[in-house]
């Protein structure tokens, strides 16, 4: 194997080594062109060189066959267990914010949610507490134990996530901002990406070949519903791209039905359709009084109804022969 590893490398080309029970796969990475006329399969201990139509090579199932699980400091995401994110849209106080983390975890949620740095389509709207907004995350974390996830907007301040974020998450309208995505690599901690809301699946899985094409594979996707006609519900969610992603991919997909409709009273039998369609996880926003939510309120649980989205979407998972 040595012997073709120098060889792709001597081109200049990234290897990235899957090893399985029976053989290792070397995924070369790189510019098509250049290995179009190399005889690696003549190489030593080479049994086949096989093409990846997909654009997106990294991310394709063609490369990887089965299903990628990400260890988030020992929660895993794409295994048979169903992981459920919740927690605020903002981080509001240090008070709140415990409070909600100790009602979502005890309700079963293993990763807590909250904006310290918030994208909004309005300047005058609540932006976010910023790296305040961080330390409080992490005060919950302690007190709680919960891993915690939270969005970066801008590469200056990757650094300063990395510190207090167990995953980055990449928000939908940064989707294609493709420096961005290049710079969440450092640490290669997991980066869980939203799909835009106007994006094709293809577009969602070549921005995460972004990230990995640069040594971190550690991607979750995330379906949070897409633009279309109907206004009814803030967005409109794709359930058909959970089984899509899964054929075209070996990434994990989590369901956002928060943002996906918009509405709080939706987001129960919409996270019973997203299990049920195959969704590895939830990302469930949750606040203690809705009412005076600094950021999307209306589609924000309460604890109380939170904990009886936990008991349902468990029946839901045990009928499709996972657990939550």
């Amino acid at each position: 194997m040595d012997n073709v590893i120098k060889k792709i490398e001597a081109l200049g080309l990234g290897i990235h080594i899957s090893k399985g029970i029976e053989r290792t796969i070397i995924g070369v990475i790189g510019d098509e062109s250049i290995i179009r006329n190399q005889p690696l399969d003549a190489l030593p201990g080479v049994e086949k060189v096989m093409p990846i139509l997909k654009p997106y090579k990294l991310a394709s199932r063609e490369f990887k066959p089965e299903n990628s699980i990400i260890d988030v400091d020992g929660i895993e995401i794409g295994g048979n267990k169903i992981a459920v994110i919740a927690g605020p849209c903002s981080v509001e106080s240090v008070d709140s914010l415990v409070e909600i983390a100790a009602g979502v975890q005890h309700a079963g949620a293993t990763l807590l949610r909250g904006g310290a740095f918030k994208p909004r389509t309005s300047p005058y709207a609540f932006q976010g507490l910023g790296e305040e907004g961080l330390k409080y995350l992490d005060v919950a974390r302690k007190k709680t134990g919960l891993k915690v996830i939270t969005e970066l907007m801008d590469p200056r301040e990757t650094e300063l996530l990395e510190k207090y974020a167990d995953i980055i998450q990449i928000g939908a309208r940064n989707m294609q901002n493709f420096r961005l995505l290049m710079e969440v690599v450092l640490q290669k901690k997991p980066v869980l990406l939203k799909r835009g809301m106007s994006s094709t699946i293809k577009e969602l899985l070549m921005s995460a070949e972004y990230i990995m094409s640069q040594g971190n594979y550690n991607v979750i996707l995330c379906e949070r519903g897409i633009r279309t006609f109907e206004d009814y519900t803030r967005n409109t969610l794709d359930l058909s791209a959970i089984p899509v992603i899964k054929e075209l991919s070996h990434l994990p997909v989590v369901v956002d039905p928060s943002h996906a409709v918009g509405r709080w009273e939706l987001i129960l039998p919409m996270a019973k359709a997203a299990i049920a369609a195959g969704a590895d996880g939830l990302m469930i926003e949750v606040h203690n009084d809705p009412g005076s939510a600094l950021c999307d309120g209306a589609q924000s649980l309460l604890p109380k109804k939170f904990a009886q989205l936990m008991d349902e979407v468990k029946a839901v998972a045990h009928a499709v022969g996972r657990e939550i």
